[in-house]
């Protein structure tokens, strides 16, 4: 895209997001977003939410630089399965209303996550940008920020003039990469630099975590890379294999100042070192009973039991009762579980009250494969009309939420399905996990910055679910063939 040769002036900024698990049951309308996060202009809090970090570091450098900055809506909806067509249409044509009135416009910026599926749309962002991108015209930036697991398309990279992912996993990065993508678009935008966007398909799905090697050593070299010999940025885009679209799959992005034939240079050899991690990307993931057994063979705890396939961060329930069964049948260990999505659970023991005591069957409601519900006379420990807990610089609600107590094990449910980000999930509500042998948590990645300080060890725990585990297993219908590892393939240039 043509940089402009002017300060910039004119900011627009929006935010819509969600990531849409294609396998999963639960359906989402205008109603979720509105209930997750909704903010209309000017309403956005302080503190960001995962995918609107471009709101605080845009209000940030307006008030350093003195341009004009347009605020639009921001709306986020946990993960789940197919957004509504209206509940995405509805959001989308808001947003772009906003964007004409806010014409003319130097700057474009959108926080979205990449990964959004409606009834009638594959490609969420890349509508919303393409249609973005006939409203500000040629010569306006565009830049955008996006979670890593997205589904980078061509109408997104060519309707966009700056990408920039996320590059942790889990995401404790969003505001510094928020941070990052508004900088290249106001450089753009005053003409300092002119972007240059290459983006390598690498034809596999290839997700890591960045808090284990291999992939801890990949992203500080990609940070230490940055800003050095023209190269302004580099993403991995690891993708979200639980989408059963054409656009599956991991990409490298690079961006450089002019420089086509580096950018090429960069986002080969980086793609090189995602496809050469082979099976050495993921840890071992033993079944319920076996992580049980191994917890409990370890010297000390709490030993971090993590349900990484049972994750509302994916698009699934967070009911499965898989690891609590487990638990119940080691009933001499002191164990805490949470946090489960059961409401109509919650409300039985808010009626009943701290300190009393009922039959309570939880858990196992949404599928059949969130397992068999748990039947059990238990004690209600202590309720709380509203479990708001940190998420990195946001803050993030589990709705009315309750502890509850079958001997030694400890269970938090919540009315809200969200991951287990951090101890205060377990901590406002009386438990005290220093006291626990182990901990379940349901989160796949992002439970990481807040409970390895405190964790003797953490075993990732394979219990099945609707978010599937194993790519090569996956019932795709739609995904481009070829790619790995379903098929041998090749990386290919999208640009």
């Amino acid at each position: 895209m043509k940089a402009l040769t002017m300060p910039a002036s004119r900011v627009f900024v929006a935010s819509l997001a969600t990531e849409t698990n294609t396998f999963s049951p639960i359906r989402v309308d205008r109603g979720a977003f509105e209930e997750a996060f909704y903010a209309p202009p000017g309403q956005h809090p302080e503190t960001p939410t995962l995918c609107s970090a471009p709101f605080i570091a845009a209000r940030r450098r307006a008030r350093e630089e003195g341009f004009t900055l347009i605020e639009g809506t921001a709306a986020w909806a946990e993960p789940a399965g197919l957004v509504a067509r209206q509940a995405y249409e509805s959001l989308r044509d808001e947003i772009l209303e906003q964007l004409k009135q806010a014409m003319p416009l130097d700057i474009a910026l959108f926080g979205l996550h990449g990964a959004m599926i409606a009834e009638g749309y594959d490609d969420c962002e890349g509508d919303l940008l393409s249609r973005a991108r006939a409203i500000v015209g040629d010569s306006a930036i565009i830049g955008v920020e996006l979670d890593p697991h997205c589904h980078l398309t061509d109408k997104m990279v060519e309707a966009s003039s700056i990408i920039v992912t996320f590059k942790e996993v889990p995401h404790s990065d969003f505001l510094e990469r928020g941070e990052d993508m508004v900088d290249l678009a106001l450089r753009a935008g005053r003409g300092e630099i002119t972007p240059d966007m290459q983006v390598l398909d690498l034809r596999a799905i290839a997700n890591f975590m960045t808090s284990r090697s291999p992939g801890r050593e990949l992203v500080d070299d990609m940070l230490a890379m940055e800003g050095q010999e023209g190269l302004l940025s580099v993403s991995v885009v690891h993708g979200f294999p639980a989408a059963d679209i054409a656009d599956v799959g991991t990409r490298i992005i690079a961006i450089t100042d002019n420089d086509t034939a580096k950018g090429r240079q960069v986002a080969a050899a980086l793609g090189k070192r995602v496809l050469d991690f082979g099976s050495n990307r993921m840890p071992y993931m033993p079944p319920p009973a076996e992580a049980v057994a191994k917890a409990a063979a370890a010297d000390q705890g709490p030993v971090i039991l993590v349900d990484r396939w049972d994750n509302p961060g994916g698009g699934v329930a967070g009911d499965s009762t898989f690891l609590v069964n487990a638990l119940l049948n080691r009933p001499d260990i002191p164990a805490a579980a949470g946090a489960l999505w059961d409401p109509v659970a919650v409300s039985f023991c808010h009626a009943a009250g701290p300190g009393a005591r009922l039959n309570l069957r939880f858990g196992g409601k949404a599928a059949a494969s969130s397992g068999t519900p748990v039947d059990a006379n238990i004690e209600v420990i202590a309720t709380t009309n509203d479990l708001v807990i940190p998420f990195q610089a946001s803050w993030v609600s589990l709705g009315a939420a309750v502890s509850i107590r079958i001997g030694n094990l400890d269970v938090i449910l919540a009315s809200k399905r969200a991951q287990t980000f951090h101890p205060a999930v377990f901590e406002k509500l009386g438990i005290a996990l220093k006291q626990k042998k182990i901990v379940a948590v349901k989160s796949a990645s992002h439970f990481y910055p807040a409970f390895a300080p405190i964790a003797a060890d953490i075993i990732y725990v394979n219990c099945g679910g609707p978010y599937p585990p194993d790519p090569a297993k996956i019932p795709y219908k739609n995904i481009r063939r070829p790619i790995a590892p379903l098929d041998v393939s090749e990386p290919v240039w999208m640009t």
